[in-house]
């Protein structure tokens, strides 16, 4: 009789368990998480790097009462305490693409189903705008 031999997983990847890590160590850090932000925005591959400071300054521009935090090693942005919003550069999981995506915080709610993040590849006038208005309503 063959036996089989499972294979050993523990349901995270690589990436996600270190995202878990970066999550904790942000819980404990006593850094300003503004420049916290900066810190991780700046080591961000060029195009991505662009877009995450071009959102930083939009997001805090048009919705003052929101406030840069890093959530599972991501630049975010919260009310209160509580995360509203962040950005995915496309290395964090070696996906093809960025991402803005929306906690379940955010007042983005649309009937029965509505997008929690979006793919982005470059920012335009037409799209900042988009954001803009997106970001506002999360906020409430």
């Amino acid at each position: 009789m063959a036996t089989t031999k499972k294979k050993s997983y523990d349901g995270f990847t690589a990436a996600e368990r270190d995202a878990m890590k970066e999550h904790a160590k942000d819980l404990k850090s006593k850094e300003d998480p503004a420049e916290a932000q900066t810190a991780k925005i700046a080591a961000m591959a060029d195009g991505d790097r662009e877009i995450a400071e071009r959102l930083n300054e939009l997001i805090l521009q048009a919705v003052p009462e929101l406030t840069p935090k890093l959530w599972y090693g991501m630049p975010g942005w919260a009310k209160d305490g509580k995360l509203i919003c962040f950005f995915q550069d496309a290395a964090k999981f070696k996906y093809r693409y960025a991402t803005l995506g929306f906690s379940d915080k955010a007042q983005i709610d649309e009937g029965d189903m509505w997008a929690t993040s979006y793919a982005l590849t470059k920012l335009t006038p037409a799209l900042e705008k988009q954001i803009v208005t997106l970001v506002k309503k999360a906020v409430g």
